[in-house]
């Protein structure tokens, strides 16, 4: 199906920040900022299906951001290393103004004890990409290696819940029933 990837201009942190202030859980928050991403998105583009998502981490009772850097990438996943943390993943489609579809869901990764050989081997394979995700991780290729179980939808983690959305389309015969 055809598709145009257009980048929002939403103040990220801001947003996370009023979200704090309001004592919004990482659910919520995750949400909002879908939410404020389709919107942005959306406002140009008023006749279109616009999806807007975001991802989120929490470990314990700390919130993770994308990590900026490789030395971010390495605290990150030091403090995630032998622990299970949970991922958020928020979805939104907005058309003129008005939101059609929302989906939300959780998953639970249980990181393994990872050696310093093994972070730094892990950082020097994926370069620069491990920056992306929030976690400093992505699943695939040599981030399978990080995980002992995750328990929850992959395409989630992947960064779309990816079979929600097709059903969902599938409601507007955007995609075959």
């Amino acid at each position: 199906m055809p598709f145009q990837a257009l980048a929002s201009h939403v103040d990220e942190a801001t947003i996370k920040a009023d979200c704090k202030a309001q004592k919004l859980s990482l659910a919520e928050t995750a949400m909002v900022l879908a939410r404020a991403k389709a919107n942005d998105v959306g406002k140009d583009h008023p006749d279109d299906l616009v999806l807007g998502a975001d991802q989120a981490l929490t470990c314990g009772k700390k919130w993770f951001d994308k990590p900026a850097g490789r030395d971010e990438v390495r605290a990150h996943l030091m403090q995630l290393q032998g622990r299970a943390h949970e991922l958020v993943n928020a979805s939104v489609v907005v058309q003129g103004g008005t939101i059609v579809w929302e989906h939300q869901n959780a998953i639970t990764m249980v990181m393994r004890p990872l050696s310093e050989v093994f972070i730094e081997a892990y950082i020097n394979e994926v370069g620069d990409s491990a920056s992306e995700s929030v976690g400093g991780y992505q699943l695939e290729g040599m981030g399978a290696q990080l995980f002992d179980r995750t328990d929850g939808d992959f395409f989630s983690i992947l960064g779309l819940p990816l079979l929600p959305l097709l059903a969902f389309l599938r409601t507007r015969g955007i995609v075959a029933v």
